[in-house]
């Protein structure tokens, strides 16, 4: 058996991780094409196939699994030790990359990030928005951001950014044709914007005042799956939306958007930075978590 390069092991790995040969790429910054002769030499020097490939999926072989299981903790080792060159440095340098929903990354974490980034000059960063629940290291990030109660325990949690507060609204222009809601139960004679998830799953309105909570299962004939696009559509007079506060304040104070049920909208416990527990923070996520304790 011939011997496989360590760069081409790392090529596999990034395939295996991401069971995709464009988003390997996009991490290597190379092209598909240059992964797929890199894999396809790695197998004709093992002489055993790692990885099956169709038009529509890519999944590792049992070789392949076992393979990836063995090599990928060598490479971690790799990197924590390179990470480790970083206490001899003044300041930390590197890469970060998070996942986080749109309305995490607009409210608390690109903020944050831009600071940081001002102090940290060393230390590049990606912010990679997604609605759905991804497996973070699977993806190649280093943190996510996410409310509280979605986070897997196995996971170290570190708050990040003020409460959050639901704000209900809609155009001056729908409530010149419609009534104002004073209870949540109004809303479902009202049209309403609703939210589908990634998963699928419909989000019901969450209401709480004097410790009554509701959960309000709105209908309307617009369904979005971007809180941005559903303000946008609020604003065109579609039907009555739900926000964060901070995100629709601005457009409250001009009278562009009206609010509504403002006593029944409750405060979250909002956000947290989240990594996995089973391995050190490379030292950009050690330097941006003391950040963020620090009030950064």
């Amino acid at each position: 058996m011939r011997p496989v390069a360590p760069a081409d092991l790392a090529s596999f790995l990034a395939i295996a991780r991401h069971k995709s040969f464009r988003r390997a790429a996009d991490e290597l910054g190379c092209t598909p094409s240059a992964l797929s002769h890199a894999l396809r030499g790695i197998e004709e020097r093992l002489d055993l196939r790692l990885v099956n490939r169709t038009t529509r999926s890519v999944a590792l072989t049992e070789a392949g699994e076992r393979l990836f299981a063995r090599v990928s903790p060598a490479f971690r080792d790799i990197d924590d030790a390179l990470d480790d060159l970083n206490n001899f440095r003044g300041q930390p340098m590197g890469a970060l990359r998070f996942n986080a929903s749109r309305g995490a990354a607009e409210l608390v974490l690109l903020p944050v990030v831009t600071r940081f980034m001002a102090a940290q000059p060393g230390v590049r960063v990606e912010i990679m928005v997604d609605g759905a629940l991804v497996d973070m290291v699977a993806e190649g990030c280093d943190a996510g951001v996410r409310f509280g109660e979605t986070i897997a325990q196995d996971m170290v949690a570190v708050p990040i950014g003020p409460r959050q507060r639901t704000a209900i609204v809609a155009a001056p222009s729908f409530f010149a044709r419609h009534p104002k809601p004073v209870t949540p139960e109004q809303l479902k004679d009202l049209p309403c914007i609703r939210f589908r998830f990634a998963s699928g799953r419909f989000y019901h309105w969450e209401f709480e005042r004097g410790g009554v909570e509701l959960n309000i299962e709105v209908d309307g004939p617009l369904t979005l799956g971007d809180q941005g696009l559903m303000i946008q559509a609020a604003l065109d007079g579609v039907g009555v939306a739900f926000a964060f506060e901070d995100q629709v304040a601005d457009l409250i104070a001009a009278g562009k958007l009206v609010r509504v049920l403002e006593d029944w909208c409750p405060y979250y416990g909002g956000f947290y930075l989240y990594y996995p527990s089973r391995r050190r923070a490379p030292a950009p996520l050690r330097a941006f978590i003391d950040f963020i304790r620090e009030g950064g």
